[in-house]
C-alpha cells in the first residue's frame, strides 16, 4: 500500500480521524495547562576520613588529601540507610514529603553523594533539600555512634555543593502530553483502517467489486510518483537502517527520552504501515515465518508481566518513566521482527535488504577507523536540531596508548558488537556466486572494514566475537578455502603488528589480566555480581521491570544476562536464551534445507551472528544500546524470513520429486551401421 492510499483511506474515514485527533489534541492541551511543573534541587556531600587516619604522609592530617577506598563502602551504607522506608517515614515527620533520592555522584571516583529533591513548590523543594542534606550528616554520625567508633576516628561529611536553586523539569509534563496525543492519533489511525476493512468485507459479501485504486497519472511529478508508488517492507526497513546507523544512536526526541530515537519512531511508523496494508488485504504474513513472531510474543508477555509486577512495589518516578520507555522499545523490536518476517514477500527483496545492511555497516566501520587514527569521536561533532542526547556525552576512551573508536554508536562496546554480528554476512556475500561479476574490491571491502575494525576497538568483546565467527564459519569451508582463510588471519596479525605497533600486545595483556584477575575493568564487573543477587531475590520470577535498572540510579552491569535477571527475573533470562537460540536454530535450519551453496553460506552466517550475540551478551549489556539492539532484532527477523523462503523452496522441490534422469539407451536396441 502506498502512502497516497493510506491518506486516501484516512480522508475517507474523516469522521473517525478528525474527532479523535481533535480530542487527543484537546486532552494534551488540558494536561499541559493543568499538570504542574516539577522543580528539582540538588546538593552534594563528600565523606572525609578523620585527621588521625589521614595523619601519615602524604596527607599529613588533611582529610581532603586522603582518599580511602573504604569510604566507598561507608558511602554505600549511608545511601542505603537514607533510602530505607523507615528513613522516609522519619523525614515525612520533618516535613520532607516530596520525592527525594540519594546516590553516588555521577562519574565520581570517590565517596561523593548527590542528594536530589523533586516537587511542585519551588521554595519548599529548596527547604527540603537543606533539611535532607543536614539529616544525611546527622545519620552518618548516628551510624558511627551505633557502631561505637572512637570519637577521633569518625568519618565526617563536607558539603561540597550546597542546595542549589530549584530548576524546572518540564520533560515529564511533555512526556505525558506526548503520550496522550500519540495514543489518540494512533487509535484514530487504527480504528479508521478497522472500519475500512469491515466496509470492504461487506462489499465482498454483497457481491460488489472492491473500490478501484487510482493509477498514477502519466507525467506526474517526482513527489506524486513517490507518494503513489507502492511501498514494501524492504523499503521501510532500509529507511529504518539509514536512521539507525547514520545518526548517532544517543540522539533522541526530547519528549520520548532514550526510546525516542528517529529510527525507533520510524520503525513504529513502519508497523502502522504494515497494519494498514494488512487491514486493506494487500499483504499477508509470509508462510513458514511464524516461529520468530511466536518467540517475540513470549518476550512481550514477559515484559508486560514484569511491568505489572513493577506496579506492586514502591518505585521512583524515574523508574516508572523508564518502565514506560521500556514498553516503547519492546514495541520497536516487535515492529522490526514483524516487518522482516511477515512483511517481506519476496526472497530477492530480502537479499537486497541484507546487502544494504552490510554496506551501511561498512560505512559505520569506516567512520570508526577514522576515529581510531585521528583520536576523535565523530559522533560528538554532529548536532541535529530537535534532537538531544539521551545520555551524557561519552568522552574519548583510551586503552593503553590507543583511542577506542565508537563511530556513530554510543560506546566502543556497541561498535565492536555491531561489527561482530555483521561480519558473517559480509563474508557470505563476498562468496556469493550471484555477485561474482562484481570487482573484487567491492566484494571484499566490507569484510576488510568490518573484520579489520574489530581489533581496533581494543576490547575483549571484539576479539571474542571475531573468534566465534572464525570458529563457526571456517571449519565448514572446503579445505582450500579454509587454509587460505587461516593464512590470511595470520597475515592480518602480522599486518597489525607492523601498522599499529603495540596493539596486539595490548589486547594480549587484556586477556592475561582477566585470567589473572589483575585487570581493573574485569574487577569492576565481577564485584557487581553479588549486588545483582540482592535485587534478583526481591522478585526472582518477574524482576523489577524492563528498563528500570538504570545506571543513574543503580550501576552498570556490563552483562546482559545479569541485567535481564534484575529487570525480568529468571523468566526473562529464559526467554532471552530462547530468543538467541531461535536465531541459531534458524541459521542451522537454513543451511540444512538449502538447495544452493549460497544459501548454505547465508544460513551459516545467520548461525554465527546469532551465536556471537549470545556470547558477547555476557561481556556487555547488548540490548541497552539502540543501534545494536535494533540490528540484532532485524537479523533475527531476517533469519526467520529466510528460513520461510528456503523451507518453501525445499517443500516445492519435494513435491515436484527428483529431476528425471536422462534415459540410457538399451544396448539390445542399438543397430550397427
Amino acid at each position: 500500500m502506498s502512502i497516497a492510499e493510506i491518506f486516501r483511506v484516512l480522508a475517507g474515514r474523516w469522521y473517525v480521524m478528525v474527532p479523535l485527533t481533535l480530542l487527543s489534541l484537546l486532552a494534551g492541551g488540558y494536561l499541559y495547562t493543568t499538570v504542574p511543573v516539577t522543580y528539582e534541587s540538588q546538593s552534594q556531600l563528600a565523606l572525609l576520613n578523620s585527621s588521625k587516619v589521614a595523619k601519615p604522609a602524604p596527607s599529613y592530617g588533611n582529610p581532603l588529601a586522603y582518599a580511602s577506598g573504604s569510604l566507598i563502602g561507608t558511602a554505600d551504607v549511608l545511601i542505603r540507610a537514607l533510602q530505607s522506608a523507615e528513613t522516609a517515614r522519619l523525614l515525612q515527620g520533618r516535613g520532607i514529603t516530596d520525592e527525594y533520592g540519594v546516590d553516588f555522584a555521577a562519574q565520581a571516583e570517590g565517596p561523593l553523594l548527590t542528594l536530589t529533591v523533586k516537587g511542585e513548590d519551588k521554595d519548599k523543594v529548596l527547604e527540603e533539600t537543606r533539611k535532607i542534606t543536614d539529616y544525611a550528616s546527622e545519620q552518618l554520625r548516628v551510624l558511627q555512634d551505633e557502631a561505637r567508633v572512637p570519637e577521633g576516628y569518625y568519618v565526617r561529611s563536607a558539603r561540597i555543593v550546597p542546595p542549589q536553586k530549584p530548576v524546572s523539569q518540564p520533560k515529564s509534563r511533555y512526556q505525558k502530553v506526548a503520550a496522550v496525543v500519540v495514543f489518540g492519533i494512533t487509535s484514530a489511525f487504527l480504528l479508521s483502517f478497522v472500519i475500512e476493512t469491515w466496509a470492504a468485507a461487506r462489499r465482498r459479501t454483497r457481491g460488489l467489486p472492491p473500490r478501484p485504486v487510482p493509477a498514477p497519472r502519466p507525467g506526474a511529478g517526482r513527489l506524486r510518483t513517490l507518494l503513489t508508488r507502492p511501498l514494501d517492507a524492504t523499503a521501510v526497513l532500509t529507511g529504518y537502517l539509514a536512521l539507525a546507523l547514520f545518526l548517532p544512536s544517543n540522539l533522541a526526541l526530547p519528549a520520548l527520552g532514550g526510546a525516542g530515537t528517529p529510527a525507533n519512531v520510524f520503525a513504529l511508523l513502519g508497523l502502522f504501515w504494515y497494519l494498514a496494508t494488512w487491514c486493506g488485504g494487500r499483504i499477508a504474513p509470509a508462510p513458514g515465518t511464524r516461529t520468530m513472531r511466536t518467540v517475540m510474543l513470549l518476550l512481550a508477555v514477559t515484559v508486560l508481566l514484569s511491568y505489572v509486577a513493577n506496579q506492586d512495589r514502591i518505585s521512583s518516578q524515574k523508574e516508572i518513566l523508564a518502565a514506560d520507555r521500556g514498553l516503547i522499545v519492546l514495541l520497536v523490536w516487535v515492529s522490526l521482527v514483524v516487518l522482516t518476517t511477515a512483511g517481506i514477500q519476496d526472497r530477492a527483496r530480502l537479499d537486497v535488504l541484507m546487502r544494504r545492511l552490510v554496506v551501511m555497516g561498512s560505512v559505520v566501520a569506516l567512520l570508526g577507523l577514522y576515529d581510531f587514527f585521528t583520536g576523535t569521536n565523530i559522533a560528538d561533532s554532529l548536532r541535529i536540531p530537535g534532537l538531544n542526547s539521551s545520555v551524557a556525552n561519552v568522552a574519548v576512551l583510551d586503552r593503553g596508548s590507543f583511542t577506542r573508536p565508537r563511530s556513530l554508536t554510543a560506546h566502543p562496546l556497541e561498535f565492536s558488537g555491531m561489527l561482530a554480528i555483521l561480519l558473517p554476512f559480509a563474508i557470505a556475500q563476498a562468496f556469493d556466486p550471484a555477485r561474482a561479476h562484481l570487482k573484487k574490491w567491492k566484494l571484499w571491502a566490507p569484510v576488510v572494514l568490518l573484520g579489520g575494525g574489530l581489533p581496533l576497538t581494543v576490547s575483549r568483546t571484539s576479539i571474542i566475537g571475531l573468534l566465534v565467527v572464525v570458529l563457526i564459519m571456517v571449519p565448514r569451508w572446503k579445505p582450500q578455502r579454509r587454509w587460505t582463510a587461516i593464512g590470511i588471519l595470520f597475515g592480518a596479525v602480522a599486518v597489525f603488528k607492523v601498522l599499529v605497533p603495540g596493539l596486539i600486545g595490548t589486547i594480549t595483556t587484556l586477556f592475561s589480566g582477566s585470567l589473572n584477575n589483575a585487570d581493573s575493568s574485569t574487577q569492576a564487573r565481577t564485584i557487581k555480581y553479588p549486588k545483582i543477587a540482592e535485587y534478583f531475590l526481591q522478585d526472582p520470577v518477574f524482576g523489577r521491570g524492563f528498563g528500570t535498572f538504570t545506571p543513574e540510579r543503580y550501576f552498570f552491569t556490563d552483562n546482559q544476562y545479569l541485567l535481564t535477571l534484575a529487570e525480568l527475573g529468571a523468566l526473562g533470562v529464559l526467554v532471552l536464551l530462547v530468543l538467541g537460540l531461535t536465531g541459531v536454530h534458524n541459521g542451522g535450519a537454513i543451511r540444512r534445507l538449502a538447495r544452493h551453496e549460497s544459501d548454505r553460506e547465508l544460513g551459516q552466517a545467520f548461525f554465527a551472528s546469532a551465536l556471537v550475540a549470545l556470547v558477547i551478551s555476557a561481556t556487555f549489556d547488548t540490548l541497552s544500546f539502540p543501534m545494536f539492539a535494533g540490528v540484532f532484532f532485524l537479523l533475527l527477523g531476517a533469519g526467520g524470513s529466510c528460513l520461510g523462503f528456503v523451507r518453501g523452496e525445499a517443500e516445492a522441490a519435494r513435491r515436484a520429486g527428483p529431476a528425471p534422469r536422462p534415459r540410457t539407451p538399451d544396448p539390445s536396441h542399438l543397430v550397427e551401421i
